[in-house]
């Protein structure tokens, strides 16, 4: 904390600021005291990196303007490789992606979500579907964020029902000495990157009657200067403000017949990636909620009330010590759930329960906190509400609350419940 230098003269104001987002390590039940060096290598360049960002995402936060210079920073660094196991990719433990994760998130959701865009699905995407062409050329540029990548799979229509999608892929035969192509029509929201002058991997329903995949799900590699292709940033948000998200519309986009990723052919390819990255959002909620329980921890040792800390008052300790039982909870689960990744027994409902539960356990513990910190907890120089907002973004993409408790309820009773 800083003491207000005049305040023998002016009266009220001891303290002029709290210095409360400083890195605390929590590690109650030393969850993470036993990683491997290299996964631990990795976690601390990502600490570094935080340290190298300050506090500037707070006031590109404030501004909703995207720090493109950062993503690529990210890049540089090697942090986008997400546990993705590529030949031509430096190699991630699930674990190390988990930290990395984490530790961007305790920092600043809105990079963090940039991480799980670029790394997590667009990167993820081509190395898993892409043509060795596609690869070759696209792979190392996304990988240390020369080219941002975008995701687009949710449409303004479409969001928990995504397997209903609209946009259509419309095979058109050559009319001469070409080999036909495809021409992409239809309408995508809340895309990251979607409008940053990259790529875009276009999951859309193919419409080629007689074709092996007619009325079938693939995606297909647009580059955003494409003709017809119209990427609109979202304004408005109150949430994520340091990331641009994109409404994008498609009006007859024509693409070569190689554009298609040759690995997709249903729905379940998508899910194969938004499965993956599921269990980064649980890593993600980890993040944000360490960051609030160590402001409010700061907050109560340093604030005086009545004479004494905040620290001293029974209530506030039975804050703190609600917040660490969440903590420590959500902590274990992910460590659970980078072993079970590492091992290949990582089953896609026990990732919907990690972010189930780590993203309504997030929920609380920045409720406790900002209340402890009273009106200093509006403040974005104090943290706690910049983490509020971003963690209501987390629990509901990649699969909202209600979608998680379905899919888990379909696997407990071997019933579905979806309509």
């Amino acid at each position: 904390m800083t003491i207000d230098a005049d305040a023998r003269t002016l009266p009220g104001e001891r303290v002029a600021h709290y210095d409360l987002l400083d890195r605390r390590d929590t590690d109650y039940y030393a969850v993470f005291a036993d990683i491997p060096d290299a996964d631990r290598a990795i976690w601390d360049t990502a600490k570094a990196f935080a340290d190298e960002v300050g506090t500037r995402m707070q006031g590109e936060w404030d501004a909703a303007t995207y720090p493109i210079d950062l993503v690529k920073r990210m890049g540089e660094l090697e942090l986008f490789t997400d546990g993705i196991e590529h030949p031509e990719l430096p190699h991630t433990s699930p674990l190390a992606a988990g930290l990395v994760n984490m530790e961007i998130s305790r920092h600043d959701g809105s990079l963090a979500t940039a991480l799980a865009v670029q790394g997590g699905l667009a990167l993820r995407t081509l190395a898993f579907y892409g043509s060795p062409e596609q690869q070759q050329r696209w792979l190392k540029p996304l990988a240390d964020g020369t080219v941002l990548g975008a995701f687009a799979l949710t449409e303004p229509d479409h969001g928990s029902d995504s397997v209903s999608l609209e946009t259509t892929a419309t095979w058109v035969p050559s009319t001469g000495s070409g080999t036909g192509g495809w021409s992409l029509s239809g309408t995508k929201k809340w895309i990251g990157n979607g409008a940053s002058g990259g790529i875009t991997f276009v999951w859309a329903r193919v419409d080629d009657e007689g074709g092996d995949d007619h009325g079938n799900v693939r995606c297909f590699l647009v580059e955003q200067d494409t003709p017809g292709y119209t990427g609109t940033v979202i304004t408005g948000k109150v949430s994520l403000r340091g990331i641009h998200q994109a409404h994008i519309a498609m009006d007859d986009v024509r693409l070569p017949a190689d554009a298609v990723l040759p690995g997709t052919h249903t729905f379940k390819d998508a899910s194969v990636v938004l499965f993956a990255t599921r269990s980064g959002v649980a890593w993600s909620a980890l993040g944000h909620a360490t960051a609030c329980y160590e402001i409010a921890r700061t907050y109560a040792t340093e604030r005086m009330q009545f004479g004494k800390p905040l620290a001293k008052f029974q209530m506030v300790q039975e804050r703190l010590a609600q917040m660490l039982d969440e903590l420590t909870a959500m902590q274990l689960y992910c460590r659970r759930l980078a072993d079970l990744e590492t091992s290949g027994g990582l089953r896609p409902t026990q990732a919907s329960l990690a972010k189930y539960h780590n993203t309504r356990a997030a929920r609380r513990v920045a409720a406790i906190a900002r209340d402890l910190l009273g009106g200093n907890g509006i403040l974005l120089e104090n943290g706690v509400m910049q983490h509020m907002a971003d963690i209501e973004a987390i629990h509901t993409y990649e699969g909202t609350e209600s979608v998680q408790a379905l899919l888990l309820g379909r696997d407990i009773t071997g019933m579905s419940a979806f309509v």
